[in-house]
């Protein structure tokens, strides 16, 4: 996604905040287990389905909901509306989603050990999706939203502080720079091990902020 012109609403990232990724998945991956357990339910009771009919349900609903909830989560507003996605993220989840709900029409479902899918499921699958892209917007708003005097779950940053965070991520490090001795002068010398007085570019590791 990091090729479409509003990821991230249109700004560089600068570095990975695991503590915002941390959040992310915990309130988003439950929800995608949630339709996995539907799924199941709708395969094994209302359709009782076997082996291959299993497999071919789950593999086209698993497959369909986790590249159609792209468009929701690449942006914080809201999608196809505020925030048009680029034509190759458009053409390459759409794309994906249909070779998965053809593949157990195709030749090679035997192949795969799948099985055409009826039309039941197909309906039901169409509404699952729905259901799903509309409650993962809900929670995504609710997700970047604060609530009544409380910070919310995702802090949104002015775009002057992240620029300012990206320029002092690139001089970061992980050590305390030495002091230079009296008399020496930046770049005396070819390297820090022979003037053991400072540590060069090269030396110093690079972390986030």
């Amino acid at each position: 996604m990091t090729w479409t012109r509003s990821f991230c609403e249109g700004r560089q990232i600068g570095t990975w905040d695991i503590a915002f990724i941390r959040r992310f998945m915990f309130l988003f991956g439950p929800i995608s287990s949630v339709f996995d357990f539907i799924t199941f339910g709708v395969m094994l009771w209302m359709l009782h389905a076997g082996p291959d009919l299993f497999r071919s349900g789950w593999f086209v609903e698993s497959l369909a909901t986790q590249t159609l909830v792209i468009f929701v989560i690449r942006t914080r507003r809201v999608p196809f509306v505020r925030s048009r996605p680029s034509l190759p993220l458009l053409i390459a989840t759409l794309a994906c989603a249909v070779i998965g709900a053809v593949l157990p029409f195709s030749p090679l479902a035997d192949l795969l050990g799948f099985r055409p899918l009826p039309a039941s499921f197909l309906a039901i699958l169409i509404l699952m999706i729905g259901t799903y892209v509309v409650l993962v917007e809900l929670v995504k708003r609710y997700f970047f939203a604060p609530a009544a005097g409380k910070r919310p779950l995702a802090v949104r940053r002015k775009r002057s502080e992240r620029r300012v965070h990206r320029v002092a991520t690139r001089w970061s490090h992980g050590q305390k720079l030495r002091r230079r001795g009296r008399g020496t002068r930046p770049g005396a010398h070819g390297n820090s091990r022979q003037s053991g007085n400072r540590l060069t570019p090269a030396r110093i590791p690079r972390y986030s902020l």
